[in-house]
């Protein structure tokens, strides 16, 4: 799946970059074969025509607000409407996709021990725009977890312009820790106080291109370009030692992606 050189590509720059900023963009690094087998599998999966038990489907909002957006619906039927596909390591492309080795190399250059998946997730805006995402941090207790992950790799399935539902961060924003100890969306006030708007940097992504996200990072998504869709795949990697907190529910177990 991969259009680049594994061993020549210097992951260096953006690692450094990663580190300063909390993003990093690496460039287009999937390839038109493997764009069009996880495009075609992301539909098949919305519209059943690919099925494996357990993935988590949530439709989206029929006004464009990521507030109205239903929970714990679930599977509703065949559609392309549907905002987010979870638990994608079930998925033999995907699964693939998340182990690839330019990936293996930036997280093991990231993670100190064995490497676990927290998640793999599409998030999907269609031809209507889809809905927007508010400024929120991947992490605290809504995640459940002994200890904060850090690094997650996200990759346009399709384009992702600027006034077209593209990533769209506050640079050095991870270096504060999370705003709430919940974690999730940020409070307005956080916002205002924060002056994000004025330092918002957008991030357009062409289809095949993978960017760098720390978890805490404030980033945001707003809709797509009608008639468009924009489908993108994100993977949480996290060090084999975290464990689930979680109580009224058997503790997840993680998937392993890489073993030292």
């Amino acid at each position: 799946m991969l259009c680049v050189d594994v061993e020549r590509f210097d992951i260096r720059p953006a690692l450094a970059h990663y580190a300063e900023h909390g993003y990093a963009k690496l460039g287009r690094v999937l390839g038109d074969e493997g764009l069009d087998a996880l495009r075609e599998r992301a539909d098949d999966l919305m519209l059943g025509r690919v099925v494996h038990p357990g993935l988590f489907f949530q439709p989206d909002a029929t006004t464009g607000r990521y507030e109205d957006a239903p929970l714990g619906l679930g599977w509703q039927g065949p559609s392309l409407d549907y905002r987010k596909l979870e638990k994608l390591e079930k998925d033999p492309r995907f699964l693939a996709w998340m182990e690839n080795p330019l990936f293996e190399r930036i997280a093991r250059a990231l993670i100190p021990g064995d490497i676990v998946l927290y998640r793999a997730i599409l998030f999907h805006k269609g031809k209507a725009g889809g809905s927007n995402l508010p400024w929120h941090q991947d992490g605290g207790r809504l995640w459940g977890l002994t200890h904060e992950p850090e690094l997650q790799i996200w990759t346009a399935l399709d384009d992702a312009p600027e006034d077209g539902g593209c990533l769209e961060v506050v640079p050095g924003s991870h270096r504060g820790g999370l705003v709430t100890p919940l974690g999730g969306v940020i409070p307005p006030d956080a916002v205002a106080a924060a002056d994000a708007e004025s330092r918002v940097l957008s991030l357009p992504a062409r289809a095949g291109e993978a960017i760098l996200v720390h978890n805490h990072l404030w980033h945001r998504s707003g809709r797509g370009r009608p008639g468009l869709r924009r489908r993108a795949f994100s993977a949480c990697y996290m060090d084999a030692v975290v464990r689930c907190l979680r109580k009224k529910k058997a503790p997840r177990v993680f998937p392993p992606m890489f073993r030292r």
